[in-house]
Order: C-alpha cells, then structure tokens, then sequence
C-alpha cells in the first residue's frame, strides 16, 4: 500500500518528500506532461515515483490515503473517485497536524484564515510572539509549506498557520488552540458555487476546538460566525468595545486596557488596524505580555511588498506595494495612507480600466508617475491628473521622490503585473526597496 501524492506544487512535494523519508511508499501525479529535468533527478533520488500528463485510476488500486494539493477541486474525477471509494483524502496541511500531534513535544497551533489579510496578520502574529520570547514561525498558505515547518522546527514551537477554503477543503482533524476568522469578500465561487458553501468553508478552521481554545472573529459581523463549529471561547475584534477594539481617537484596547495608538503602527490602514486587533488576541492566548506586543507592533514592518513602510527623509515616508498588481489592490494601498501621494503606477497592463483609482485619489494626490507598458491604458484613463511619464523603473521611483514634498508618501502600487521590466513582483519590490534606502542615504539618488 501506498499514499498517492495528487499535484507536484510546493505542498505537494513537500508531503511527498516528507513520507519518503520516512519510509513509506509514496507516489506523484500531476497534470504536467513532464517534471523537468531537475525536479526529475531530486524524485529519483528521493526514491518518489512520478506519473505525469494524467491520473489513471488504476493509482487507486493501491492507494491508503491520498494527499490533495490545495489547487486541485475533490470534484476532479480522480479524486471524487478515491472519496467514493472510502480512501481518506487530505491535504497537506493535515498531514502536518497528525505528524505534530503525534510528536507531543508542547508545540501548539494558530490559525488564520479569510479573504483578506491572512498573510499579514499570520506574520504579525509571529512576529509578536518571538518579540515576546514565545518561539514561533508563519506557514501554510503565506508560503512555507506546514510539513516543512514542522520538520524543522525545535519543541515547543507555536506554529502560525495561513489557511485558504481551498486548505481547509482537505482538514478532518486539525485542531487549532487559537483560530481567526477576519472577513468575508466574494471570492473562489468558480470553485466553491455560493458565497454560502465558501463561508462554511472558511468555518471549518473551527473544527476541534474546545473550551480551552480561542475562536477569534469580527464584533460587526456575528452573522458569518454565530454557526461555527467547536467550543472554543469568543474574542470579538472591530471599531465598538469588544475584546480587541479601536476606539474613535485611534487607541486600540486588548482586554480592556489600553494598547498603542494606530499612529505608532508602521502598517496603515484600517485593514491593518483590524490585523493588529486579531493578531493581538492570539498572541495574548500564547501567552504573550501586553507590554511585549506594545513593543511588537511597533517594531512591524509589514509583509514584504504588501504597503510595507521601507524609509524615510525629509518627512517624506516610501511604501513598497509591489504586490497591488491590480486595480483593487491598489485601492487598498491609497485608502491606508493619508496623503498626500506621490503615485507610482504601471508596469504590464491587465485590461481592467485605472478609472477606479480617481474617487480615491481625490484630495490625496501629489503625482501620478506612469512608467512600463501599461503607460498608454494609464495615460487614456488618467491624463488629466497631475502626472509625468517616465518609462523605465528606477529613473520612474527618483522622479518620484523628486516629486515628493515633506509630509508626503511616495507609494509604489502599480495595478499591473511586474513582467515588462521584471520576473516577478517580489524583484519589482526588491529593487524599490534598493532605490529607497539609497535615497535615504545623506547623499541624494544619482
């Protein structure tokens, strides 16, 4: 007997290569007509037979359990085909909980799931809980596969724990000691069909807990999470008094004492205000001091390439939001920061009209500064705003913070793809990032 590994993703692999080195049978499948000549010979030595370009049935003839990749429906006819024939299918993230539970060396679990804002409240609570001398790491869905991280870390590790519909799809036992629910946005219905079947999908982060566990969720909304599952207590968070709240001037509470004011975080916006609030309460169920996590929210930059704060001169403050590939991530960024902006925008168009961005700039803009392929669509839909044209990247971000006047923020959102000048958002952010540290420097960009 063995167990069929169904997609050769990050997760997959790592649960395949987590099985094989500790002896059990195991076996790849995916779609892909070939792994490639590297991926190839690392299987090889692993010993982890592959099959590729499909998923004959006769795999189940064999198979004990099936891990799932959290890309894959259970509705492919594989997989629904290994369900009707009663063998346990799970996904990775399940497959690191049983490996954890059955270690017992005083590690524990939180978990964060949502439409958005996973990943930086997943990292902030790390963040938090290793500020506060509690050993922590962020895995799952923000990027770590939770296998990897179990196998690395030492005893007594709280493990941190992004979870998407599509992960929490694939758990049966996962049992998290603190578990969050921040909202609910249409999202994955091609996957899911109702916004009623996604919501009883994310609630399932609340299965197996019990009365000694935390069910974190937001004061304004009861309706998505008055049906959880479990028997966890209830933290509420939001903008009324609650468990984890900010008030009108600014002052977020925990407990009912007093915290920090959101002028001291380094992350703005009111989504990260809400971050905070969740990511305080899980902390604090760690154990962590409310004099600890003043100091740890302090001290957060934010996720990298998400409105993280990365310098300032002159009163002006740089934001790296390499990841606002499109125009609703970019809202996101100029609705978080006060102004006035300074603006960089574009990079490989996506089709979808920057009109949007207008109301939102109103009484915020200071330049628009359009550079990379997508200058034409934003010189259509925004030419009469004040702007400058300047194509390639760097001369693009000195232009900007040419522009910049003390009290503003040079904001690097693009609403558009990184690939004409870039491999991918994260280098676009990096080289940002370079170029504003640079000029932080008493020398100015030359």
């Amino acid at each position: 007997m063995r167990t069929v590994v169904m997609g050769a993703g990050r997760s997959g692999l790592a649960a395949a290569r987590h099985l094989a080195k500790r002896g059990q049978a195991v076996l790849i499948t995916d779609k892909r007509p070939d792994p490639g000549p590297v991926l190839e010979a690392e299987l090889t030595l692993a010993g982890i037979p592959g099959v590729w370009g499909d998923h004959p049935f006769v795999l189940l003839e064999d198979c004990e359990e099936m891990i799932l990749s959290p890309g894959i429906s259970r509705r492919v006819p594989f997989v629904a085909a290994a369900i009707e024939q009663g063998i346990p299918v799970i996904g990775e993230v399940e497959l690191a909980h049983r490996v954890l539970r059955e270690r017992a060396d005083g590690s524990r679990v939180l978990a964060v799931t949502g439409t958005n804002g996973k990943s930086t409240t997943t990292d902030l609570v790390a963040h938090l809980l290793n500020a506060s001398g509690i050993p922590s790491v962020a895995c799952g869905n923000l990027g770590t596969p939770m296998i990897e991280a179990v196998e690395a870390a030492a005893p007594a590790t709280v493990f941190v724990v992004e979870l998407s519909s599509y992960q929490l799809e694939s758990t049966r036992a996962f049992h998290a000691e603190g578990a969050a629910f921040l909202n609910l946005t249409p999202d994955h219905l091609a996957r899911h069909g109702t916004m009623e079947v996604y919501r009883q999908t994310k609630l399932r982060i609340f299965e197996g807990q019990d009365a000694a566990d935390l069910r974190v969720v937001p004061a304004a909304h009861p309706e998505w999470w008055e049906d959880a599952p479990g028997s966890a207590r209830t933290a509420r968070f939001g903008w009324s008094e609650c468990e984890a709240w900010c008030d009108a001037s600014g002052l977020l509470h925990l407990h009912g004492e007093p915290l920090i004011s959101r002028t001291e975080l380094l992350i703005p916006g009111d989504h990260n205000v809400e971050n905070a609030l969740v990511a305080c309460l899980l902390a604090s169920h760690m154990g962590a001091s409310h004099a600890s996590l003043r100091e740890g929210l302090k001290s957060y930059p934010g996720l990298a390439h998400r409105i993280a704060f990365c310098g300032e001169k002159d009163g002006v403050k740089a934001y790296n939001d390499s990841k606002g590939t499109n125009v609703d991530a970019t809202l996101t960024a100029i609705r978080a920061l006060p102004g006035p902006l300074v603006l960089l925008l574009g990079g490989t168009d996506k089709g979808a009209s920057y009109q949007p961005l207008r109301e939102a700039l109103v009484g915020k803009l200071r330049r628009l500064i359009f550079l990379g392929e997508a200058i034409p669509q934003l010189k259509r839909d925004l030419a009469d705003l004040p702007h400058e044209v300047v194509p390639g990247f760097d001369d693009a971000v000195r232009a900007a913070f040419s522009s910049a006047q003390p009290g503003d923020q040079v904001l690097l959102s693009p609403a558009c793809a990184s690939f004409d000048q870039f491999d991918n958002f994260e280098q676009r952010g990096d080289r940002f990032e370079m170029l504003a540290k640079t000029w932080c420097q008493p020398s100015t960009l030359a």
